[in-house]
């Protein structure tokens, strides 16, 4: 069964991957953003104090929030207590699928090859983030996977921009993962905004095509 999130995520088209190196930075990221149009964010728990960012966002209304880089099956149940809406990991960890699913969560394991996939659909995933997408072959890549598994739910994340996500939406993702190319720390540090958000409304520009 489809999870019900997963609609939402496929208009969307665009997850913006939150990662910088203070909780100030992500705030500051995550109100630019918003500003910009962008209504779902994904708020990484590489960033210092991200819990309680998660838990201000999480409690915005209209704002779909999700925690990436979930370590462990303990900082799942504490980002669902957060108010995290889906669970992102780099890797396959059925713990952490099985705290998503019987919260309610969007469980988005990450893998790279078929054996991989198939571990993550086995355990339960709703999606599978491609990670890393860009090293691993990029659209080709996905091209390759959908082949093989044409009802998975694919999140391509690593090297995604909006200049190639059109190419990995038309190799079959059902939408991407934009890091670094969207949320750039340097950027956000200098307060360039409006760079920032001229990468979003490039971002959210994918939504029309």
């Amino acid at each position: 069964m489809t999870h019900p999130l997963i609609p939402d995520l496929r208009r969307a088209r665009v997850v913006p991957v939150i990662r910088t190196s203070t909780a100030q930075l992500a705030a500051t990221a995550c109100a630019w953003l918003r500003e910009a149009g962008m209504s779902i964010l994904e708020i990484t728990l590489t960033i210092p104090d991200a819990l309680p960012l998660i838990r201000e966002m999480a409690a915005e209304p209209g704002l779909l929030v999700g925690a990436g880089t979930v370590p462990d099956a303990r900082a799942a149940e504490a980002c669902l207590q957060a108010g995290a809406r889906f669970l992102v990991t780099p890797w396959t960890d059925p713990a952490v699928i099985a705290i998503a699913r019987a919260g309610g969560a969007c469980a988005m394991p990450g893998a790279m090859t078929p054996t991989e996939i198939r571990a993550a659909l086995a355990a339960g995933a709703d999606v599978v983030k491609i990670f890393p997408a860009s090293s691993a072959g990029g659209p080709g890549h996905v091209k390759a996977l959908r082949a093989v598994f044409p009802q998975a739910v694919f999140c391509p994340t690593g090297g995604v921009d909006a200049r190639n996500a059109p190419d990995y939406l038309a190799a079959g993702a059902a939408f991407v993962g934009i890091g670094g190319k969207l949320v750039d720390e340097a950027r956000i540090a200098a307060g360039d905004k409006a760079a920032i958000q001229r990468a979003a409304r490039e971002a959210l520009g994918l939504m029309q095509a």
